[in-house]
């Protein structure tokens, strides 16, 4: 049995949350943890039990309703009605995995003990992660602001014995209470504050950043070996590589990227073969600059989100005095920002790729028209950049960013919110197409280089790529159903990368 990940009082790497996100490890809280959860609840209910002065979300109503002050025997109820009424989101039910990385983000969150809430309930969300009882989740519902409310409502509703949750097995449970008490697994329920805090936070938004973060590090690392392969076929001159050349740009992305690609390249033939053109296209030789800019983007993105792992994005929050105190960290501006950032970095990697697909089914550089050698009976290749270009257009649809859109609610008193989520969601849909666009590449590649290979070489590295392809995809020289092999293609891709 693989020992358990301690959640230490300490700052996680985004890296570390990714491999434990991805792993099978169980988590537990640390003793420190628990101590300091403990301490920060007792503070809480000593300061209820003193004051009678309204605290908002803690002794009074919510949003708009924040001047009407509850009774003390209504203040469980409260958080009770809070998290139902709030459960209004709408759509398809999100991935198992994403549900996993949220529930890790708020036990991390909530073990930052600003929050006050009991050690039992974050005890009781680690029982589901360790269970892999996934909480069912709507997709859509939240506006970026006051919390990922409506999602966070869904994860939130298993903690009073209703909603649903996704087994290991796949099995959809939605008589909860049964299951639990079955299993002596204890309901928590929730007391003053506690509904609040499991629906006040940016967690919903923040995995969907993290998880688009973590698919783009992977295509861009694709990109850069579909593209090796395009310049082999395309005969480039890789002049456009010189390390000089990037060196004064002082792009650490391009140099990144330029680097990567003379490693892919080493010992190559490129460098001593014959060419045909002094200068190639753009899609090729500015393969440094456009990559590297998305490189650059990915790795803001990645400190971004590193911060707000790490944040405490509840309200109110106990600061360090002991006292609670309006604020407004649960606004998700930072992450939709990214989030809209992130999906033009990511459609630009699409979007050189299907240039490179036109350039290499175009009929130059000796490569046949479409790449088949029968152009008439056979169309090739023709239709694949076609479908290729429907999805970079489907991308530049989709990189509008929502962080500039804005909608008034709960009667005026939330009156800007920053759709954190909706970028999410949206930067999601581009990152899919962006590596079914780099799926395409590699088979146009691969198929450009069946009609190099009997005169030329690849060396070591991409030889291996595309023999270990080769075993996978079969080379068919007439025309068939290219969309086949989309799949196993990507399945391909990631397993190199």
């Amino acid at each position: 049995m693989k020992s358990p990940v301690i959640l230490e009082n300490k700052d996680w790497a985004f890296e570390e949350i990714i491999e434990i996100w991805q792993s099978d490890k169980t988590i537990e809280l640390s003793k420190d943890i628990v101590q300091i959860i403990k301490e920060s609840r007792v503070a809480l209910e000593n300061k209820l039990s003193e004051s009678k002065s309204p605290i908002y979300g803690i002794n009074t109503g919510f949003g708009s309703l924040c001047n009407t002050v509850i009774e003390p025997n209504e203040l469980d109820q409260l958080q009770i009605n809070l998290v139902k009424s709030h459960a209004c989101g709408t759509g398809k039910t999100i991935s198992n995995q994403l549900s996993k990385l949220i529930l890790l983000l708020k036990i991390i969150g909530l073990s930052k003990a600003n929050s006050c809430i009991r050690i039992d309930v974050i005890q009781f969300l680690v029982t589901l992660y360790n269970k892999k009882w996934l909480p069912c989740i709507p997709e859509f519902g939240s506006l970026g602001a006051s919390g990922d409310l409506a999602p966070l409502a869904h994860l939130t509703l298993l903690c009073i014995g209703e909603g649903k949750f996704v087994t290991e097995e796949n099995n959809v449970i939605s008589n909860v209470k049964e299951v639990f008490d079955k299993n002596n697994i204890q309901i928590p329920m929730l007391k003053a504050k506690e509904g609040l805090a499991l629906l006040n936070g940016t967690q919903y938004s923040l995995a969907r950043l993290i998880e688009n973060c973590f698919l783009a590090k992977k295509i861009l690392k694709q990109s850069e070996i579909t593209s090796a392969l395009s310049i082999e076929a395309f005969n480039c001159n890789p002049d456009f590589l010189n390390e000089e050349i990037h060196s004064i740009r002082k792009q650490i992305g391009q140099i990144e990227i330029a680097k990567s690609l003379r490693k892919i390249l080493q010992k190559s033939e490129l460098f001593a073969r014959e060419k045909n053109s002094v200068q190639d296209p753009y899609s090729f030789r500015c393969i440094p600059q456009v990559l590297g800019a998305s490189y650059d983007t990915i790795e803001y993105v990645k400190q971004i989100a590193e911060r707000e792992i790490n944040s405490v994005t509840d309200n109110p929050v106990m600061i360090s005095n002991n006292e609670i105190l309006s604020g407004g960290n649960f606004h998700a501006q930072p992450l939709a920002l990214c989030s809209d950032f992130l999906s033009i970095a990511v459609a630009e990697i699409g979007n050189i790729s299907e240039r490179r697909i036109y350039q290499l089914i175009n009929g130059s550089r000796g490569l046949p028209e479409f790449l088949t050698k029968n152009p008439g009976i056979n169309s090739g290749y023709m239709i694949v950049q076609y479908s290729a270009a429907a999805l970079v257009s489907m991308n530049k649809q989709s990189c509008t960013p929502s962080s500039v859109d804005s909608i008034v609610t709960s009667k005026g008193q939330e009156d800007h919110v920053s759709m954190a989520a909706n970028a999410g969601i949206k930067c999601f849909d581009v990152v899919e197409r962006t590596q079914t666009v780099i799926g395409m590449e590699w088979m146009t590649a691969c198929r450009a280089w069946e009609f190099r290979k009997d005169n030329w070489k690849l060396n070591e590295e991409l030889s291996t790529y595309f023999e270990k392809y080769r075993l996978m995809i079969l080379f068919q020289e007439d025309d068939h159903i290219p969309s086949n092999d989309y799949k196993g293609t990507i399945e391909f891709l990631n397993s190199i990368s």
